[in-house]
């Protein structure tokens, strides 16, 4: 229920003001899981994304914003698992593999806010690999223009979100073999 309502607010909110855009949407499943993967350029990104899917999705988030007791009641309640960032965080990869045995799950392949393609962490790719479940690319437009980094509030700007299945990820690709394939994907949106 808070997560339904958080996100029609997210999607009233970017549709009213910032001329919100969604394109390929309709290529995410209609049931059975996938990972939405995307890029990070703004705390924006999670709202943004999450309330352009048309499917409730799990987050994978740093673990240091459940310190803050609100917001971590909050993140709890709306789905995120704490991953330790600039480690390999095994222990909140399982929880995320068991949980794309039922739900979507969004991750960030980037691993913080930034507009380089290229830094990338291989979580993605193993989660691919262990939990075979199709991958849907989604590249976020314009949140770093409305909520740019060390802003304190919302800005003037479009936002535009497109959605894009990955079809090209083979049974032998390698971990890093897939995190580029899905990377290069997002990017060409």
């Amino acid at each position: 229920m808070l997560y339904r309502f958080s996100t029609f607010i997210v999607y009233s909110i970017l549709k009213l003001f910032f001329n919100l855009e969604i394109k390929g949407a309709d290529c995410i499943p209609k049931k059975g899981s996938f990972i939405l993967a995307a890029n990070h350029v703004s705390f924006l990104d999670p709202p943004a994304v999450s309330s352009c899917c048309p499917r409730k999705v799990l987050f994978i988030a740093r673990a240091d914003l459940f310190d803050n007791k609100v917001l971590g009641f909050y993140m709890r309640r709306v789905g995120v698992i704490p991953i330790k960032r600039y480690s390999a965080d095994l222990g909140a990869l399982k929880v995320a593999l068991k949980a794309l045995k039922n739900m979507p799950l969004l991750i960030f392949p980037q691993g913080e806010r930034t507009s380089n393609f290229d830094d990338v962490r291989p979580g993605i790719g193993f989660l691919c690999k262990k939990s075979d479940v199709p991958v849907i690319a989604a590249r976020i437009y314009g949140t770093d223009v409305v909520l740019p980094r060390g802003a304190k509030f919302l800005r003037p700007g479009k936002v535009k979100v497109i959605f894009s299945q990955v079809d090209n990820i083979g049974k032998d690709d390698t971990y890093e073999d897939i995190t580029v394939k899905v990377m290069m994907k997002i990017k060409s949106l």
